[in-house]
């Protein structure tokens, strides 16, 4: 299903498409900049009216497929302020860092893994020495800001998972091969950020902990390798813009004895969405050893007693809905009909993940057109959500909706009166068809199908 990293086409960078879905995205009501009317917050983005419905779709599509249709997987939410020895036992107050350096002229700071030569991209002024610098947000928990009272906002989403592998084994009554997965914020530092909601400071994380037993890991590890993309590809990601990219020895993380990174062809390159890699036992092993409790499984029919490995994919959610924008994203040069266009935009996103559903459009406001409109769209919205619009042409409010990915445009026309029929426009084809109002829920169900 996956194609490795050198036999995928590579693309040019295409800033100018970016710069158009960034538009879109403010105008359209997908991802604001935080903050913008105080001069924004650094590389944080509020999702607007239509871009949280997209993420909660998309997190959906994730929950339904890794725990609802599973048997060997449960959910959990941890916490994001956790006891700050968890942090020194997975390593991060330690070894969470990133190799830094200021330029001496204009004072900008980068990090050094970005940086081709020794000078600054920015005025060419000398750099100084790397030196480490640690990513996590510290803050203090409690009234007295002292030493004792440091903690974290925490980084990754895991870590969660792993303190409670033993609560969750015994409440649930599992045994490997089985996982754990968790949708949720993590923050970092970041050094340099960019790229629109790509590398942010506040991002939202889905991950999974899959706790196998040792000898099974590489078996295991292939398998959410290939399931993971076989996922991206029921979004209706195109396959040619989806690469699998083997980690070499070099850059693997201190824990992973191998990792596997699912990476996407946005229009600034090629860039990672989701990891999967083999934690092996470092994670429960390190928690272990600081709380003195023992997280081993015990197998009461082999009566051995280990501590599983464990398998993690962790993706990243403003990725993926990034990707899928960038991914349903199409202009058509002249329009599709409209007198006078230069170029329409549509976002072909998959219906199941589209924003609005559908939209319910009297032809004029006459006739009673609307009254029978607004009826169709109260009825509508009781099981998606839907919009009413009756200002401008119909070609226009058509081309409104195309550009935010709704599928189906619903016309209520002269017609409509006479036997209760409505035109169902298909928002990638433009055929049009007639539906009978009281089965417009059956008709849209049958298209929107499942993720």
């Amino acid at each position: 299903m996956g194609k490795p990293a050198e036999a995928v086409d590579q693309r040019p960078p295409d800033q100018a498409k970016m710069e158009r879905i960034v538009s879109l995205c403010k105008r359209r009501g997908f991802i604001f900049p935080s903050s913008e009317i105080y001069g924004g917050t650094g590389s944080v983005w509020d999702y607007g009216p239509l871009g949280v419905l997209l993420k909660n779709n998309v997190k959906h599509a994730w929950w339904r497929a890794v725990v609802q249709q599973r048997d060997d997987m449960v959910g959990l939410d941890a916490a994001i302020l956790m006891h700050p020895r968890v942090w020194e036992a997975s390593g991060h107050t330690k070894v969470f860092t990133d190799p830094l350096v200021d330029c001496k002229q204009c004072k900008q700071r980068f990090r050094a893994t970005d940086i081709e030569g020794d000078r600054c991209p920015d005025c060419g002024g000398e750099l100084t020495e790397a030196r480490p610098f640690n990513l996590m947000f510290k803050t203090f928990m409690g009234p007295v800001e002292d030493q004792a009272a440091i903690t974290y906002l925490r980084p990754e989403t895991c870590q969660g998972i792993f303190v409670n592998f033993k609560h969750v084994l015994t409440a649930r009554r599992k045994k490997p091969p089985f996982g754990i997965a968790q949708i949720g914020k993590s923050f970092r530092n970041e050094i340099t950020t960019g790229n629109f909601t790509f590398r942010s400071r506040e991002f939202e994380q889905y991950e999974i902990e899959y706790f196998v037993p040792p000898e099974d890991a590489d078996r295991w590890f292939e398998y959410w390798v290939q399931e993971r993309l076989r996922w991206y590809l029921a979004l209706g990601i195109k396959q040619q813009n989806l690469r699998l990219r083997p980690h070499c020895e070099a850059e693997l993380a201190h824990y992973a004895s191998c990792c596997t990174d699912i990476e996407y062809q946005f229009p600034f390159g090629w860039a990672e969405m989701e990891g999967v890699a083999n934690r092996g036992d470092f994670d429960l092993r390190q928690h272990q050893e600081h709380s003195g409790r023992d997280l081993a499984f015990f197998d009461e029919a082999e009566k051995r007693r280990y501590l599983p490995f464990v398998i993690e994919p962790s993706g990243g959610v403003d990725r993926t809905v990034l990707a899928l924008l960038a991914d349903a994203y199409e202009e058509i040069p002249g329009g599709r009909g409209a007198a006078g266009a230069e170029v329409e935009s549509v976002l072909r996103l998959q219906p199941q993940l589209a924003p609005i559903k559908a939209a319910v459009l009297p032809l004029v406001r006459r006739d009673g057109m609307p009254d029978r409109a607004r009826a169709i769209y109260d009825e509508l919205r009781r099981h998606w959500f839907v919009d009413y619009d009756e200002g401008g042409s119909i070609g226009r409010r058509y081309r409104r909706e195309d550009e935010i990915g709704t599928p189906f445009g619903i016309t209520v026309d002269s017609q409509t009166a006479q036997d209760g029929t409505v035109t169902v426009r298909d928002r990638d084809t433009m055929e049009q068809v007639r539906v009978a109002g009281d089965r417009l829920v059956e008709f849209i169900r049958d298209k929107l199908g499942e993720c």
